[in-house]
């Protein structure tokens, strides 16, 4: 057992999955009475990983005092490699996939979803089809459906990481998946059998209630995107636009992410 900063319990895990193995961890809250609460389950983006959300995880324990649990899929961080072209449906799978395998490992029944980024994508995809168990939805910087704006976005990344180095960033987190980390997103995102990807006919099937979360700034997608998820989802949603934040609030804007969704769960879950 290993104590964070703000002394919150954390473990690490390991998942056997027919796929592979997958990389865990996960915060217990300081009081014990979080065990009656259901935990908060993270989707990291599509360049990330359980280390990436940084004291997120373990501040979000502390502030809610709920097991906050984090993971990397596979092909990313810790979790077992992989060299297969991401399917189109990647997002959708999650909820079928890595979920059941994380509520089995855990032993939760009803849970919180956040996901960021793509994760959000993801999120919404596992509170839609556990619908009967998902207590709450909590989506931030999630892209709802494939704009112009993204797609510009990671082309200015795609630029920027053929710089001299640029990878080393990514290697530290992903060692010698990086590669493939990265290359993942770039042709998934940008390739045309992929063009026609939303969120549209799944967000009517989620009924919990949502809390929305985009950055002012993000630079992967325009407001567009949080509408058209708070508008969707069939349960009671909440939208915040957060003023001067980019794509990645939950570091930017550490804290008022953490209250802002401690708030939302002491008043819905």
């Amino acid at each position: 057992m290993i104590m964070s900063n703000d002394t919150s319990p954390m473990t690490e895990h390991w998942i056997t999955t027919d796929a592979g193995r997958l990389y865990a961890r996960n915060w217990q809250a300081a009081d014990r009475q979080g065990h009656c609460k259901s935990p908060i389950l993270l989707l990291h983006d599509s360049l990330g990983c359980v280390a990436l959300w940084r004291t997120f995880p373990a501040l979000l324990a502390a502030q809610t005092g709920r097991q906050v649990i984090a993971y990397d899929r596979l092909g990313f961080g810790q979790s077992d490699a992989r060299s297969d072209v991401l399917g189109m449906d990647f997002i959708a799978q999650e909820a079928t996939g890595n979920f059941p395998a994380l509520q089995a490992h855990f032993g939760f029944e009803r849970f919180v979803v956040m996901g960021h980024s793509v994760g959000g994508g993801m999120a919404v995809h596992v509170a839609a089809r556990h619908a009967n168990t998902c207590d709450a939805l909590i989506t931030e910087s999630a892209q709802a459906f494939v704009e112009d704006k993204t797609r510009a976005g990671i082309i200015e990344a795609q630029q920027q990481f053929r710089e001299p180095g640029a990878l080393d960033r990514l290697r530290r987190y992903h060692g010698d998946k990086a590669e493939w980390v990265l290359h993942a997103w770039i042709t998934t995102w940008l390739s045309p059998a992929f063009a026609n990807w939303s969120l549209r006919e799944v967000l009517p099937l989620v009924t919990c209630p949502a809390l929305v979360l985009h950055g002012e700034h993000d630079e992967y997608g325009s407001s567009l995107h949080p509408q058209q998820i708070a508008t969707l989802t069939s349960g009671p949603a909440q939208l915040d636009i957060i003023a001067g934040a980019q794509h990645v609030p939950h570091k930017e804007q550490e804290d008022w992410v953490v209250s802002r969704v401690g708030r939302f769960l002491d008043s819905n879950s």
